[in-house]
């Protein structure tokens, strides 16, 4: 564009060259579009002749595509608008325990370095009234289809830009066009948000679109899609139809939308067509990790390792040395254990205040003195021994454990409680209070008292009145919990001691003291048992490294009832006589300055606070100017071992210290549940130089090493020091996974420990102890280092200079991603620093990862601010991908966005990560917004198969296929046998002659009876009453048709006995009959353009009919679908006079034709195939030979019958065979589902014919309803053989299914089996009543793939079941053979099934300019072999294997197996697959995925789930389709589709329209609910 007006020959030879290799490096890929018109439009600046008076010129107007996920250019970066706006930030925004200015510097750098490359993410389509989110929605306008056109998606060729260049006059027509193309822009173009002004208007980047739709408005291409052929009824799932869209070479009708086709004749001008191209555009951009270079095609294994970089950064230190802590002082009058302690300061300081609680403002509510507390705890234990069950049985024994139950807010109770029952000598488990009966993280609970025994909780009165109750009052029974006794603690209800009773206090032993809960990476909840000498000894080494003195004042912020809280304000603090000021997690959020306050008015001399207490405190510090932090000589940060810490001690301290705030006092400390407290820094000097920090490179940290981050600044870790090992305490570093081997020095590990200080088991699990608190580190050698047992703390860290402690994460948090560790709250802190104040809800993120395809996958999630736009929210997520790449150097799988509030919640409410993950891979999440980038994160798939060229010589045909002595996979079904003389009727080689004959010879025979939904006969007819009634017909084609012979006629009739005697009439008349499905009257427009086409394509010179129908045919509603006024001759046969013809046609040899048969095959190809007499006949006496079927008896036909077998049994089979057929219209079960078993057990029928469609709506619908049918009497056991008329692969679950539901009425599990055929040869295989029962082979899908068949066991991981397609009817021949070569295949080898046989098609009817397909799939031969047999190619896949049964003349039998259509596979990474076994994982991922299809497009593969479940679950779908097709398929979806309930087309026969499916989901026509395009 930027060339206009520019005469490229006359520029300098330098420029043009430039210019050459901007285009190389453009259609290469090495440039972004966008890329490449700015450098083109540098170049050319000097040399384009100024336009007048245009401000704005075209090439900026044309190409803004300012691809979604970054702030474009125009968009001033955080300018000072954003940073005005940020200063009215509320406080809860975002979470500040990640918060580090550096770090936001970091991202947004990084994201500015993508500002040149941005990602054209294609945003996902959204049905509007799903998920409404906001009012925001409603001011929004809706996407109009001419306008919606992603930018960056519109680059098209320089030829169509030239184009459009001319077509329009000047820049003011595309401005103008703005106005009225204004739509919402899929996809965002700034950073800026809505209440921001923008520096300049900013080009419509949908111009462009609109434009290209008008130019191709000119370009119209007649495009509109064919309907149905094959059924007129919308069954029972919608209106379900199938449209041929592809007659080649038909006109496709009128059209009222303007399409663009690309080379393979699919319209691109839609929303849907643009995104995908988009998609492509982005996958196009090369993968962070190259694609390793392995597996090859023979190979078992699917993923191998990738080969090591050779540039990894590996650890180059020497090994390791224990680091020792200073050692544990003696004090001379430390207590014996921790109650003496109490007792002590309870007898001698009893008024000295213990514990200060608050109430929810903040202000003191009660103060325990160490008398209290130590009256109070002596009454508890009392009772607990004394006065719970009697003398003889006490209810409690020491040593056994109590739980107890007690919230943050009344710590007082809790206190007593657990003093209670140290003195008691019963175990202590502090939980948090059930909420509700399905807390998050109840069950593991459950499973943690389990484990440690308990059956009695401890609460208070206050708390059992809050616990969720059963209806008769009873607390309910928690999810997963034992049954449990409660004991309410209020003073009240304790009994004094009687005097002689004084508690029994040993010195501190190793007996368990109290067991500590924590929750692992999985979920599961453990109890850390610490030793009454463990817990004695931590207080001391506390006291010491925190030099707590007797009588100090500390303030506690955390949770009493574990880890910190617990350790420094509960126990430590009672041994040193401290007075604790306790404030609980509810006062904060009320009051987020409370501890200030409190340290302030209290000169505390400790505190004990987390990140985000500094952060809360900092937010709201404006109001309080008086307080002053100078009595604190240690505040200690409990969550300083989080790398993210640094930067909220360093807010902090900005804000404080001019309120008296040291900057020495701030001591961050690292903690482990096992190892109890692991380093804690010691307050400096006054005046010292603070500790130094160690700012890291992350790609270092992600494969182990410790590396000084030099080149690039932007993914630097900067982390703070946890000083000094405890007092008596050893360290060592040994690696995460393996063998506990000591790390070298500059190589990160886990922190491991020994030290009497810490905990001694996980209780009631042993054999997780021993990995725990047993491990014993080697040496490099692999030799142990020592006797001592170290406990592994779950941290992960180095020794930094001076033996200080350095901590970057956590195993818990570990997501080791192709071998690379990567640390989740790294990943929480990137996502926070994206500004994402107008996307995340109070900074809340959730980052865990989930094992799909043999490697761990990051999944983010983030709960998605209540007034945050559509736009933002993907504008946010593009931009964390991209920050996430760029500085953590790796992918993200999924990042979805879930309502505010709705994340499962911890007691404290953080989020609970395990249960999160959980709901996301049982599709409970529910997000409103999704974005899954499986193509850059999945880089372990196996190489893409090259196939090998095929020489056709037949020697390297034999050698390739056929293993010298391997039976040759043919099969033969048995002898026709001669005809007998005797047999009247085999004189008769037509149809027509019989039915004369039968007329004559046993006129009153009933042939046929029609039943309606009631089940009652409304039509019967003998064989004269149908004769006669053709006889009617055939009179009048030749008074008032003006017919010659061989002209074609449409039979336009529902299924019914009229159809036969129409037939029967065509065939007296010497004219061709072609039966079609007549127009659904509810659904003209889809289903009446297939009836037009059959008619046009078979050139039918009249059309034979109902009344209703001739009416709606010539009706005004037709008329909008179709031309009404060229149809051929109408006739009705209602009213007919009663005439005989003059004379009967005879055809003068059998192989004149004798009727077409027209469908529409799944792939949307409409295809007629001519049917001679002879052919007719054979199959006719195929079919009675295989059924024994003769004039006694009757069958039951419940099948639609327009085209195939349904046809051949419906109309032809009885006047040949003689025996009664009962018709069931399928479209009688809508009304009425049990009529086909009821008119079984009624007419007592043992052959019935059904299709697949007829076999579902029976199991869905009378699935629960077998008893009802047993009371009415519905009596199966009659029926020997239910064959399904079908073809394709038969579905074995829908028929065990079936077989299994109506088992209790008696229905065999032997009589369902299925029949096979297909366009070049109707009847194929049938299972009839002489052979075995049909056997069912496992094979394996990966070699399927590999066009292999491999047979495995039942039960093997990835194989498949396959059911034999019934038996092969007499007369047939069937061979497999290698589509390529055409050579015969062995037994058991995959290949196209062959057929050979009397009553094959003869061929197509007109397939315009294919008569070469006619030769091909009609008349060929084998390339070598057996030369001379003609075949006919059925376009399946199958093989042959010949099994241990045995037939009817007493040989081994040869099974068929089809596999599927070969016009049906898709080629994907150079495999082949079947989509049904894609559709039955995909259908498998989620409850609620009622039916799916997949089909490609331009190498992506699409897959269209409907959804039988709310609409708020339209998301949880995609990453679990994602998954399961990734994970049992090896294959990247590229878009997921979520649709309504019968969307996806499916025909009579019960099989998907995936083709037609496809046309309308790129013709935008599917109105989904929700369009992911995976990344």
């Amino acid at each position: 564009m930027a060339d206009r007006g520019v005469d490229l020959s006359a520029l300098p030879k330098e420029v043009r060259d430039q210019l050459a290799e901007l285009d190389l490096e453009l259609s290469e890929g090495d440039i972004t579009q966008k890329g490449y018109e700015k450098k083109k439009a540098k170049l050319l600046a000097s040399y384009i002749p100024q336009l007048p008076n245009t401000e704005l010129s075209l090439p900026d107007v044309q190409l803004s595509p300012a691809r979604s996920g970054d702030p474009s250019p125009e968009a001033p970066g955080p300018s000072s608008a954003s940073k005005h706006h940020r200063a009215h930030r509320s406080g809860g925004a975002r979470d500040e325990r990640y918060r580090s200015d550096i770090h936001t510097e970091a991202v947004q750098a990084a994201l500015a370095k993508h500002k040149e490359e941005k990602m054209a993410l294609p945003m996902p389509t959204k049905r509007r009234s799903a998920f409404v989110q906001s009012p925001m929605d409603a001011c929004t306008p809706p996407d109009t289809s001419s306008a919606s056109e992603d930018e960056g998606s519109l680059r098209r060729k320089a030829a169509l830009s030239a184009a459009l260049v001319q077509s329009l006059q000047s820049p003011d027509y595309w401005i103008n066009r703005s106005v009225q193309s204004s739509s919402t822009s899929s996809s965002a173009s700034s950073t800026l948000s809505h209440g921001e002004p923008k520096s300049q208007p900013q080009p419509q980047p949908q111009l462009a679109a609109s434009v290209l739709a008008d130019v191709l408005a000119h370009t119209r291409i007649e495009n509109s899609v064919p309907p149905d052929v094959t059924s007129s009824t919308p069954q029972d799932r919608g209106s379900r139809v199938d449209l041929p869209p592809a007659v080649r070479g038909m006109s496709r009708g009128q059209s009222r939308c303007s399409m663009l086709d690309t080379a393979d004749g699919v319209p691109v001008n839609s929303r849907v067509s643009t995104k995908i191209q988009q998609l492509l555009n982005t996958l196009k951009r090369p993968k962070r990790p190259p694609l390793s270079e392995f597996f090859l095609d023979d190979s078992e294994e699917i993923v191998e390792v990738p080969q090591p970089d050779p540039n990894t950064p590996k650890p180059e230190g020497r090994q390791i040395i224990p680091v020792k802590g200073e050692p544990l002082g003696v004090v001379s009058n430390w207590p014996p254990a921790l109650q003496a302690a109490l007792a002590r300061w309870g007898a001698t300081q009893a008024k000295s205040p213990a514990l200060t609680a608050l109430d929810i403002t903040g202000k003191p509510l009660y103060t325990l003195t160490y008398g209290k507390l130590w009256s109070r705890s002596l009454k508890l234990a009392y009772t607990l021994l004394n006065k719970l069950g009697t003398k003889t049985e006490p209810v409690l024994q020491p040593g056994d454990r109590v739980a107890l139950v007690y919230p943050n807010s009344d710590p007082g109770m809790f206190w007593v409680a657990f003093y209670g029952c140290l003195l008691a000598e019963v175990i202590p488990v502090p939980i948090e209070v059930p909420l509700s009966r399905q807390d998050a993280g109840s069950q593991q609970i459950g499973f943690l008292l389990g484990s440690c025994g308990v059956s009695l909780a401890l609460t208070s009165e206050v708390c059992l009145k809050g616990l969720p109750k059963t209806q008769n009052g009873e607390i309910v029974q928690f999810k997963g919990w034992p049954r449990m006794k409660w004991v309410v603690t209020d003073t009240k209800y304790l009994t004094k001691p009687s005097k002689d009773w004084q508690p029994h206090i040993p010195t501190a032993n190793t007996d368990t003291a109290y067991i500590e809960y924590k929750a692992t990476k999985e979920g599961t909840v453990m109890g850390v048992a610490v030793s009454k000498i463990a817990m004695l000894t931590h207080c001391q080494a506390l006291t010491q490294a925190c030099n707590y003195c007797e009588g100090e004042t500390l303030v506690n912020v955390l949770d009493c009832k574990k880890d910190m809280g617990l350790w420094h304000g509960v126990l430590t603090s009672v041994m040193n006589r401290i007075h604790t000021i306790s404030v609980p997690y509810a006062v904060m959020k009320a009051c987020p300055m409370s501890w200030v306050q409190r340290v302030h008015i209290h000169k505390a001399r400790v505190a004990l606070v987390k990140c985000r207490d500094l952060h809360w405190a900092m937010m709201a510090h404006k109001d309080q100017k008086d307080t002053t932090l100078s009595s604190i000589r240690m505040l200690i940060v409990a969550d300083g071992a989080n790398p993210w810490s640094v930067s909220s001690c360093d807010a902090f301290l900005n804000v404080f210290q001019s309120h008296g705030l040291k900057p020495e006092v701030i001591c961050p400390c690292a903690t482990s549940p096992e190892a109890l407290t692991v380093a804690i820094r010691r307050p400096g000097a006054r005046g010292a130089p603070l500790p130094a920090r160690a700012i890291l490179s992350m790609g270092g940290l992600s494969h182990g090493v410790i590396r000084v981050n030099t080149e690039d600044k932007n993914s630097a870790l900067t982390v703070q020091d946890v000083g000094h090992i405890m007092p008596g305490a050893l360290m060592c570093i040994v690696k995460p996974d393996g063998p506990p081997q000591l790390c070298k020095t500059d190589e990160i590990g886990e922190i491991v420990i020994n030290s009497r200080a810490g905990g001694t088991m996980y209780y009631g699990l042993p054999g997780v102890t021993k990995n725990t608190f047993e491990v014993i580190p080697v040496n490099q050698a692999g030799t142990p280092i020592g006797e001592v047992p170290f406990t592994r703390t779950g941290l992960l860290g180095f020794v930094g200079p001076g033996s200080l402690v350095f901590v970057v994460g956590k195993t818990e948090g570990l997501l080791s991603v192709s071998k690379r560790r990567h640390n989740a709250d790294d990943l929480v802190a990137t996502a926070l620093a994206v500004e994402p104040v107008k996307t995340v809800y109070r900074g809340r993120i959730a980052v865990f990862s989930v094992t799909v395809f043999y490697d761990e996958r990051i999944v983010i999630v983030a709960e998605q601010r209540p007034d945050a736009s559509e736009e933002d929210s993907f504008q946010w997520m593009s931009r964390v991908l991209q920050a996430i790449d760029s500085i953590h150097q790796v992918g993200l799988y999924c990042l979805a966005l879930v309502p505010a509030n709705t994340l499962p919640k911890t007691p404290l409410g953080g989020i609970h990560i395990c249960e999160t993950k959980q709901s996301f891979l049982d599709g409970n999440l529910h997000p409103c917004n999704i974005l899954l980038c499986p193509h850059t994160c999945v880089t372990n798939l196996p190489k893409p198969r090259q196939k090998q060229p095929v020489d056709v010589g037949p020697a390297s045909m034999l050698v390739g296929n056929l293993v010298a002595g391997k039976r040759i996979a043919q099969a033969t079904g048995r002898e026709l046998g001669t005809v007998d003389d005797q047999d009247l009727i085999r004189k008769h080689q037509f149809l027509s002659e019989a039915l004369q004959w039968r007329a004559q010879a046993d006129p009153d025979h009933v042939l046929y009876v029609l039943l309606n939904a009631k089940g009652v006969a409304v039509c019967t007819a003998t064989s004269a009453q149908l004769h006669k009634r053709a006889e009617k017909i055939t009179a009048t084609l030749q008074e008032r048709g003006g017919l010659n012979t061989g002209d074609n006629v449409v039979l336009l009739y529902p299924p019914g006995i009229d159809l036969i005697a129409a037939f029967y009439g065509c065939l007296y008349a010497g004219v061709i009959p072609v039966t079609v499905r007549p127009p659904h009257p509810q659904n003209l427009a889809a289903t009446l353009p297939t009836v037009r086409m059959i008619i046009d394509v078979s050139k039918a010179a009249c059309i034979l009919t109902t009344q209703p129908l001739m009416r709606i045919l010539r009706s005004r509603e037709a008329a909008a679908s179709v031309n009404i006024k060229t149809w051929p001759t109408i006739i009705d046969t209602d009213d007919l006079p009663r005439k005989r013809p003059p004379s009967i046609y005879k055809p003068p040899t059998a192989e004149m034709l004798a009727y077409l048969d027209f469908s529409v095959s799944t792939t949307g190809m409409l295809t007629g195939v001519k049917m001679s007499h002879a052919a007719v006949s054979t199959l006719c006496r195929s079919i009675k030979l295989q059924c024994e079927l003769y004039s006694s008896r009757q069958i039951a036909i419940c099948l639609d019958p327009y085209c195939g077998l349904g046809f051949v049994l419906w109309c032809l089979s009885s006047v040949y065979s003689g025996h009664q057929s009962i018709l069931i219209p399928p479209l009688e079960l809508e009304s009425s589902l049990p009529l086909w078993l009821s008119t079984l057990s009624q007419y007592k029928i043992r052959d019935t014919f059904c299709s697949y469609s007829v076999m579902e709506l029976c199991t869905k619908g009378l699935g629960t309803q077998t008893e009802i049918l047993k009371t009415r009497g519905v009596n199966l056991s009659c029926v020997r053989s239910c064959v399904v008329i079908a073809e394709e692969r038969p579905r074995l679950g829908l028929s065990l299914s079936f077989s299994k539901l109506f088992k209790d009425l008696g229905l065999s599990s032997r009589a369902v089996s299925t029949a096979f055929g297909s366009r070049v040869n109707l009847a194929i295989c049938l299972q009839g009543t002489a052979g075995p029962d049909p056997s069912t082979v496992y094979v394996d899908m990966k070699s399927l793939r590999h066009d292999r068949v491999r047979l495995v066991e039942r039960g093997a991981p990835q194989s498949l079941p396959l059911m034999e397609s019934g038996t092969i009817l007499p007369g047939v021949r069937v061979i497999i053979v290698n589509p390529e070569t055409r050579g015969p295949l062995g037994d058991s080898h995959l290949g196209e099934i062959w057929v050979n046989s009397s009553h094959c098609a003869s061929g197509y009817y007109t397939i315009y300019g294919e008569e070469n397909l006619q030769a091909d799939h009609f008349n060929t031969k084998l390339s070598f072999g057996d030369p001379q047999t003609v075949w006919a190619r059925t376009g399946y896949l199958g093989f042959i294997k010949r099994t241990e049964l045995l037939d009817a003349s007493g040989d081994r039998h040869d099974a068929l197996f089809v596999v599927g259509s070969l016009d049906e596979t898709l080629e994907l990474r150079g495999l082949r697959y079947h989509p049904i076994d894609i559709e039955t994982s995909v259908s498998r991922a989620h409850r609620s995925i009622a039916e799916s299809a997949v089909f490609t497009w331009t190498n992506l593969l699409v897959v269209v789930a409907e959804l039988s479940g709310s609409e708020q679950e339209a998301l949880d779908l995609v990453p679990l389709v994602t998954n399961v097709v990734l994970e049992e398929h090896h294959l990247i979806v590229g878009v997921v589709v979520i649709v309504d309930p019968g969307v996806i087309p499916i025909n009579s026969r019960g099989e998907k329209q995936r083709m037609h499916l496809r046309d309308s989901f790129l013709a935008d026509q599917l109105d989904p609910i929700y369009v992911a395009y995976n990344m």
